[in-house]
């Protein structure tokens, strides 16, 4: 009976003489009787509405749609549907079947991140589920992403609360596997400001540059959000006839004269020394910060 079918459609991108198809593949009945498959290709319009793009009624257990740049769009998520009948009987027919959504376009992992000031590197990879196309003769086979930083409108203005490792990441073609035909990584650190200014977002924008690739030109991926979260920052100081406040909020002063080392990371290169000259003459013993060095 046809009504038991499963069918399990699949959309799986392929590179067909240069040109960007998906591919609808589905299960046949077997043992297989001659039986006819109607398929329909759709776009998520808005949330939760669906725009037909394509049909076509096939012997074929597969079925493929151009992504043109016009009906089928980057950025687009797309569905197939799937319904068997037999030939002489078209009332005769199974239950139809969608595909999950296929979302064609450039994927940030993770979609967003929520990291913390306190100097670590978190990797962004960045990959397109659509494969890459060679539209040349010569060596221009990739898409360049140009990628930048912006604040989420925090209570204190100021530049974002992140750092990138690269402005630019090159996306090569490789076979599809998983969902990514072609990938980079590039690695994200919130900025150490020495300012008590809250949890802030801030978001990472890509964009194509000078594609020649017709597909990718009028395409803007969706960004990645960053929260980053306030760490409070230590002091330390030294200050007039030396008094000295330590990261910990110990106190002391250092009358002596000669040159210090004040503080030193035990985890980076990263000290500092403080010079102290006599400031006191006969009358006292008092020593002044005159100089200071900092790796």
């Amino acid at each position: 009976k046809l009504t038991s079918l499963v069918l399990k459609p699949v959309i799986t991108p392929e590179l067909v003489q240069g040109r960007v198809y998906l591919k609808c593949s589905y299960s046949p009945p077997s043992p297989e009787p001659p039986v006819q498959y109607r398929v329909l290709w759709s776009r998520l319009s808005s949330p939760g509405k669906r725009e037909q793009v394509h049909h076509e009624t096939t012997p074929q257990p597969f079925s493929y749609v151009e992504m043109d740049g016009a009906n089928l769009r980057l950025g687009d998520t797309v569905f197939c549907t799937v319904t068997a009948f037999r030939r002489g009987t078209p009332e005769q027919q199974s239950l139809p079947e969608d595909s999950k959504g296929f979302y064609a376009g450039i994927k940030f992992l993770p979609e967003s991140l929520e990291i913390a000031e306190d100097g670590k590197e978190h990797v962004l990879t960045v990959l397109s589920t659509v494969p890459i196309a060679c539209p040349g003769q010569d060596d221009s086979c990739k898409i360049t992403l140009q990628l930048s930083t912006e604040d989420l409108g925090s209570q204190v203005p100021g530049p974002p609360d992140i750092a990138l490792s690269a402005c630019r990441v090159d996306l090569l073609p490789e076979p599809c596997s998983g969902s990514s035909c072609a990938a980079a990584t590039v690695t994200v650190t919130a900025v150490t400001d020495f300012a008590q200014d809250g949890n802030r977002g801030s978001r990472i924008s890509a964009e194509p540059v000078a594609p020649r690739d017709l597909l990718w030109r009028a395409y803007a991926p969706r960004d990645v959000k960053v929260t980053v979260r306030d760490l409070p920052t230590g002091n330390c100081y030294s200050f007039t006839d030396p008094h000295i406040i330590t990261f910990d909020g110990w106190r002391y002063d250092n009358y002596k004269i000669g040159t210090f080392l004040l503080c030193r990371s035990a985890s980076r290169a990263f000290e500092v020394h403080v010079r102290q000259w006599d400031c006191g003459g006969h009358r006292s013993a008092t020593a002044c910060n005159c100089g200071v060095a900092a790796q």
